[in-house]
C-alpha cells in the first residue's frame, strides 16, 4: 500500500504497446521532482515491459525496460510488501494479456496500490480488480469503457482517488495525479515546491474535468444553449425528445432554435445529431464493436438508420 512513513515508496512502471511517452514522463517528473525538493529518495521507480526489452511508445520512441513482467512477478511474491504497480498505456486499448491480467490481481489480493494511466485504466477493469470504483477514462475512451465495463464507475475527470486505487485520463493528468500523491505524503509546501519546479501555474484535483467548460470551447454565451447542449451530451445512447430538452431551459422551442443558430450557427436537432455521429466515430475507430451495437450506443433505432 500507498504508505507516508516509509523510508521510499517504489513505483513498477508497466509499458503497455504505443504507450503514451507524454503521460510517462508526466508522471516520473512529479516523481523525480519531489526526491528534488525533499532532498532525498523518498521516490524509486522501475519500468518494466512484457519482455524486458526496450518498449515503443506511441510516437515510436523506446524506452529501455529494467526488467520483465514474469521477472518482476516473481520477485513481487517473494516480496514481503507487494509493490505499487503503475500501468502505462495509451489511446489504444491494449490487447488481452492472461499475464498482466493475473498480476494485477495478485496485487490486488495482497493490498498493493495499483495506478492506471490513460490506457493502462483499461487494462486495470479488464482484469477485474476496478469494479465498483471510481476511475478516470480519457474522454475518447470513455464511449468505449463505458460500454464494455458496465460495473466500473467511469468518469470524465483528469484522475480519480478511490483507496488504493489511482486512475488518470493520461496527457498531464499524470502530473498532476502524482503531485497529488506527493502532497499527501510530504504536504502542500513539498507539492507546490515541485509545481514551481516544473513551470506548472495550477495543478488539477481529483475530480477536475479534463476537458475546457462548454462555454469556453465555443465562447457560448447564453446559460439556456449551455444547458440545453449539456443536456445532449449527458443523453446520446437514449436520446432525449428535442421537446423535453428546450423545456427544461424554460424557453420556447422557437426561442432555442434561434439561440442554437445565432450561437453555433445550426439547429439544436442537427447539433444533435453530430454530437451522436462524433461519438460513433469515436467508436469505430478505436473498438472492433459491430455497426449494429456501435448505432445502439449512439441512440441510433437500427445499422440501417445509422448508415444513412
Amino acid at each position: 500500500m500507498l504508505d507516508a512513513q516509509s523510508t521510499w515508496q517504489t513505483f513498477v512502471f508497466y509499458l503497455l504497446p504505443t504507450f503514451s511517452l507524454q503521460a510517462l514522463s508526466s508522471a516520473l517528473e512529479a516523481l523525480r521532482l519531489a526526491n528534488e525538493v525533499v532532498g532525498r529518495d523518498v521516490y524509486r521507480w522501475q519500468v518494466i515491459s512484457d519482455d524486458g526489452q526496450p518498449a515503443a511508445s506511441s510516437c515510436g520512441l523506446l524506452v529501455c525496460a529494467d526488467s520483465s513482467l514474469a521477472f518482476e512477478r516473481e520477485r513481487a511474491r517473494r516480496s514481503m510488501t507487494p509493490p505499487t504497480v503503475v500501468v502505462v498505456g495509451g489511446r489504444n486499448a491494449p490487447s488481452m494479456h492472461r499475464q498482466l491480467d493475473a498480476w494485477l490481481r495478485e496485487c490486488r489480493n495482497r493490498r498493493g496500490s495499483l495506478v492506471g494511466i490513460s490506457g493502462g485504466t483499461i487494462a486495470l477493469a479488464r482484469a477485474g480488480v476496478a469494479e465498483g470504483r471510481r476511475c478516470a477514462v480519457h474522454w475518447e475512451q470513455f464511449p468505449l469503457f463505458s460500454e464494455r465495463f458496465p460495473l466500473v464507475l467511469a468518469t470524465q475527470t483528469a484522475f480519480e482517488r478511490d483507496g488504493d486505487l489511482y486512475t488518470c485520463a493520461g496527457g498531464n493528468a499524470p502530473f498532476d495525479m502524482f503531485l497529488d500523491l506527493v502532497g499527501r505524503h510530504h504536504g502542500t509546501i513539498v507539492a507546490n515546491r515541485v509545481c514551481e519546479k516544473a513551470i506548472a501555474f495550477r495543478t488539477r484535483s481529483a475530480g477536475d474535468r479534463q476537458r475546457l467548460p462548454l462555454h469556453s470551447q465555443v465562447q457560448l454565451n447564453h446559460q439556456a444553449v449551455i444547458k440545453v447542449v449539456e443536456l445532449m451530451e449527458a443523453n446520446l445512447t437514449e436520446p432525449l425528445l428535442l421537446d423535453d430538452i428546450v423545456r427544461s431551459a424554460g424557453l420556447s422551442r422557437r426561442q432555442i432554435e434561434r439561440l442554437f443558430r445565432r450561437e453555433l450557427g445550426c439547429s439544436p436537432s442537427r447539433y444533435y445529431l453530430d454530437l451522436r455521429l462524433e461519438r460513433a466515430h469515436l467508436l469505430l475507430i478505436s473498438s472492433r464493436l459491430p455497426v449494429l451495437e456501435i448505432a445502439i450506443a449512439c441512440g441510433f433505432v437500427s445499422a440501417s438508420h445509422f448508415s444513412k
